[in-house]
């Protein structure tokens, strides 16, 4: 699998460490009342999903860089490929 890297082009996918769910960018609030809950669902509540998913992938043979991509977990075309630190800021995140 090819990953096309937004600063250093196509790169082969074992240069990278799959690292799971991109929603772990969305960490919860400490202080929220719920806290626990939410850490608990953060931490071990995962979905399986069929189909466009977005993943974490961390370049460690490489730049070192942390991605989102958009991946088909059912064929492994991917659709999308970012900065985990630009999806973070276009989500609200990261300021």
């Amino acid at each position: 699998m090819i990953i096309a890297h937004p600063l250093l082009g196509p790169r082969d996918a074992s240069e990278f460490v799959y690292l799971g769910d991109a929603a772990l960018i969305d960490r919860p609030d400490w202080q929220a009342p719920d806290a626990a809950e939410r850490f608990h669902a953060y931490g071990y509540l995962r979905d399986n999903p069929a189909g466009a998913h977005r993943e974490l992938w961390y370049h460690e043979q490489g730049d070192r860089s942390w991605l989102v991509v958009t991946r088909d977990t059912v064929t492994h075309e991917i659709s999308r490929v970012e900065l985990a630190r630009d999806a973070a800021r276009a989500r609200g995140r990261g300021r």
